[in-house]
């Protein structure tokens, strides 16, 4: 695999700061039952990092000591991590918001077959990814099989009133595009989500989150593989808004690797960047002191122009619409 942050490492990206810290965003580990091809975080069944006992309870110990609010569970598949139910139920007892980041065909995994009613018996959120409503583009981009299977587990978290206005419980679904381009508007391809999902197979979801494909490892790489890599990236700073500094999600999120060190992004967790300016010292979870974040630098590098770019992209999905803007790509 390229190796893709030398080439993002000397930017001019502009100086941005933390604010109050609201979300914890934690990495359970990089093994999952899938191998797509866009993934940031080059997870794979054969990867074998995961999240420890004792660094769950470091995190768990933090979470106590703080003001956060949401609890962001990742992974790989998070879900694979044998102590991610304990976390969740501790997360919850706690009153926290507890976003689990399910790739859908997880239900269907040996052991899995309780986990949707798991996940609706703790009021978890899920934000589910489906990176299209056709069967050709979900199965090309994540394998064969993948958009039957992910259907069966959108029908069976319907069934238990995800999706559903007054449930309770929230189902999200993740689109990102296909190759090097930005991503539609937001709004306008939630309409055809709800219309292609609802008619043709009566799946129902809160939202769509839509987000740009970052230029770091396994999609970094391919772009490397491809030519593509340098292009892609005039893309990004060309569609810059200054206007999306401002809700950037590293202003208000930190991320946990499976060890327990902590970053400003999962993006830059990928990249191994540590927490604050210039990414140079590595700080875990049982050291640090969430009211010191706040006024603190953040690490950039030039892939911080993909949050940036267009209607801008977080784990929330777009920051603000703007029509029209996401039909640029490398070709264009």
């Amino acid at each position: 695999m390229h190796a893709t942050l030398p080439l993002l490492v000397d930017t001019d990206f502009p100086a941005i700061r933390r604010g109050r810290l609201e979300t914890l965003q934690v990495n359970l580990g990089y093994r999952c039952n899938q191998q797509c091809l866009h993934c940031h975080v080059a997870a794979s069944p054969r990867r074998k990092e995961m999240m420890d006992r004792r660094t769950v309870d470091q995190v768990l110990e933090f979470v106590a000591s703080s003001d956060i609010a949401t609890l962001d569970l990742t992974g790989g598949a998070p879900e694979l991590n044998p102590h991610f139910r304990s976390m969740v139920a501790a997360a919850r007892a706690a009153n926290l918001h507890v976003i689990d980041r399910c790739n859908l065909t997880i239900l269907e995994e040996p052991g899995q077959e309780d986990l949707a009613d798991f996940l609706a018996g703790h009021g978890v959120e899920v934000v589910a990814s489906l990176p299209c409503y056709l069967e050709e583009n979900v199965d090309r981009q994540r394998g064969e099989g993948v958009f039957k299977a992910s259907l069966r587990a959108l029908a069976r978290l319907n069934a238990l009133g995800y999706g559903h206005a007054g449930s309770g419980l929230v189902l999200n679904l993740v689109y990102n595009p296909q190759g090097a381009t930005l991503p539609p508007a937001q709004c306008q391809l939630e309409a055809d989500y709800r219309r292609e999902l609802g008619s043709r197979y009566g799946i129902r979801f809160n939202q769509l989150l839509v987000l740009t494909n970052m230029p770091v490892q396994r999609f970094g790489s391919s772009l490397v593989s491809q030519g593509q890599f340098t292009a892609y990236m005039a893309v990004l700073r060309q569609a810059h808004r200054a206007d999306n500094l401002a809700a950037v999600m590293c202003r208000s999120l930190v991320s946990v690797d499976w060890r327990g060190y902590v970053y400003d992004c999962d993006f830059n967790q990928m990249l191994g960047l540590s927490l604050g300016a210039g990414g140079r010292t590595a700080v875990h979870i049982s050291h640090l002191d969430s009211s010191a974040l706040v006024g603190q630098p953040i690490c950039v590098a030039d892939h911080c122009y993909g949050c940036t770019a267009g209607q801008g992209s977080s784990c929330g999905g777009a920051l603000e619409e703007v029509g029209g803007i996401g039909e640029q790509s490398v070709a264009g």
